[in-house]
């Protein structure tokens, strides 16, 4: 709260709100980890052990298989009943885990007790590690030492397979393969000689060897999850983001459009007693009633009259930058000669330009043809740009009018004058809405700064570009270009005696 009690906004509380935000989210993360059982989040706890759970039931039918081979290649010197009920073992306790890896990914993710269920694996894991073990103490002949080798790297395959299996659970690969490496040394020990012994040290070795490579997958795992968790959180945000902006670019819209439909309405509302004004003021300015006892009076009509002109003009470009922004200024469009429009301009305003002592220079192409376009719109583009030009160079200056082809096959107008120009991080500023530069607020120039947006939106109710180009003490140079699809093509003459459907047939060719 501020000193005076109310509450405070901007930046600060923007800062504090994020802070407690971050507060809460970090008070969160640490409450979920106190009540997992394994120290992480909860929701990391079940992603591991679905991961778990699918990579068992994915290697459900390879297991059997490896399983059959070694019992096979057992039978090669021991017998059969020994190797079936060695392999019963083994299947029994590979469709226990199974059954219960199934079960696991068939229940609710809402009802699942992480705790228990990593104690059903650990057991199961433990049970498997012992059915696989006990290929160690199976008989085998005296002296021969390859069947004790091939049960050795037979043991080896085993311990890599459930340790890579399981590395989901690191404690679950440990429960699973410790009996199998237990197995291989303590008959290795049992037999006594030393090589054996070294097969032995061997195993430990690979025992400890793939409890280390089992912790670095399973942290490798949590950095992932913790990844996709965090992209998972970005998007919301985006999402969220999004939402908010397009909510705001909804009621900007909105309230752009109500804008535009009050302003018009105001419009229309202020022109009817302004022209009264205007009128009134034009009897007392002519004495059309008689002359004025006092000579001030005259003149005093006089200025009402061009503030009411002024103010007019005003009202009348709101009126149309409204119709424009609201969607309801429709183009009644007919062949439109740009040349001549642009000459009619020049003689309108020729008495101010010769008043200001600047020269208007024209240079139009020859035998342009005619454009489709709204003329009245194409009018008061003219207008806008020469008064602007006129407006802002200096006494003795010009400007050039030029009227041509464009590389496309459009027609162009180019407005140029010798004024002192515009500086380069202003262009923006004039071309927005009721945007003046510096140079017409230090010489206090008249206008609404609304010609150059309304020039603007009209050339793109055409289809058509608008560009500025200016320098320093150089002058202005403003292009309106017409696209090509709006330059009209003169038909071919009629031949003599041709009918009126042949012509027409080949007007469609």
């Amino acid at each position: 709260m501020s000193p005076t009690g109310e509450p405070r906004t901007g930046p600060e509380s923007d800062e504090l709100r994020e802070r407690r935000r971050g507060v809460s989210a970090r008070i969160r993360r640490a409450r979920d980890q106190l009540t997992s059982q394994t120290g992480i989040h909860p929701a990391f706890d079940h992603e591991l052990l679905l991961a778990y759970a699918r990579n068992q039931t994915g290697i459900a039918l390879v297991v059997p298989l490896v399983a059959i081979i070694i019992a096979g290649m057992t039978t090669l010197w021991i017998p059969w009943s020994q190797g079936a009920l060695w392999l019963s073992g083994v299947l029994i306790g590979n469709g226990i885990l199974t059954y219960l890896c199934r079960r696991y990914e068939g229940t609710d993710s809402r009802k699942v007790r992480a705790h228990m269920w990593q104690r059903r694996f650990y057991a199961a894991e433990f049970l498997n590690g012992v059915l696989w073990g006990t290929i160690a103490f199976l008989s085998t002949p005296p002296g021969d030492t390859a069947p004790l080798i091939f049960m050795f790297a037979v043991l080896i395959v085993i311990l890599a397979m459930r340790t890579v299996t399981a590395s989901n659970l690191p404690l679950a690969s440990i429960v699973g393969t410790l009996p199998i490496t237990g197995a291989i040394v303590l008959r290795f020990a049992l037999l006594g000689e030393v090589h054996y012994m070294a097969m032995a040290g061997l195993a430990v070795g690979a025992q400890v060897f793939f409890i280390i490579l089992a912790r670095q997958f399973h942290t490798t795992e949590l950095a992932m999850l913790g990844l996709r968790a965090e992209k998972d959180a970005l998007i919301a945000e985006l999402e969220h983001a999004r939402a908010l902006s397009d909510e705001a670019r909804r009621r900007a819209e909105e309230a752009n459009l109500a804008k535009s439909r009050f302003l018009a309405t105001m419009s229309h509302e202020l022109r009817t007693p302004l022209n009264a004004i205007l009128g009134f003021s034009e009897v007392l300015k002519d004495e059309i009633l008689g002359p004025h006892q006092v000579a001030a009076y005259k003149e005093y009509s006089g200025d009402i009259h061009r503030s009411g002109e002024h103010l007019l003009n005003l009202i009348n470009e709101i009126l149309d930058l409204s119709r424009i922004e609201a969607g309801r200024y429709e183009l009644s469009e007919e062949a439109v000669s740009l040349p001549g429009t642009v000459a009619d301009c020049h003689h309108l305003l020729k008495l101010r330009a010769d008043q200001r002592g600047v020269t208007i220079e024209e240079n139009f192409e020859r035998d342009l043809p005619k454009i489709w376009a709204d003329e009245r719109a194409v009018r008061q583009i003219v207008l806008n740009l020469l008064t602007n030009a006129i407006k802002f160079t200096p006494n003795g200056g010009r400007v050039v009018l030029t009227v041509g082809w464009t590389a496309g096959g459009g027609q162009y107008l180019s407005v140029r004058d010798t004024g002192p120009g515009i500086p380069e991080e202003e262009i923006p500023t004039v071309l927005q809405t009721f945007g003046r530069g510096s140079l017409a607020s230090k010489n206090a120039e008249e206008g609404s700064g609304l010609g150059l947006p309304i020039v603007m939106k009209l050339v793109e109710l055409h289809g058509g570009r608008f560009d500025i180009r200016s320098r320093l003490r150089e002058g202005t140079e403003v292009i309106v270009t017409f696209p090509r699809h709006r330059v009209m093509k003169p038909l071919p003459p009629i031949a003599d005696g041709e009918t009126r459907e042949a012509a027409k047939g080949r007007a469609a060719a």
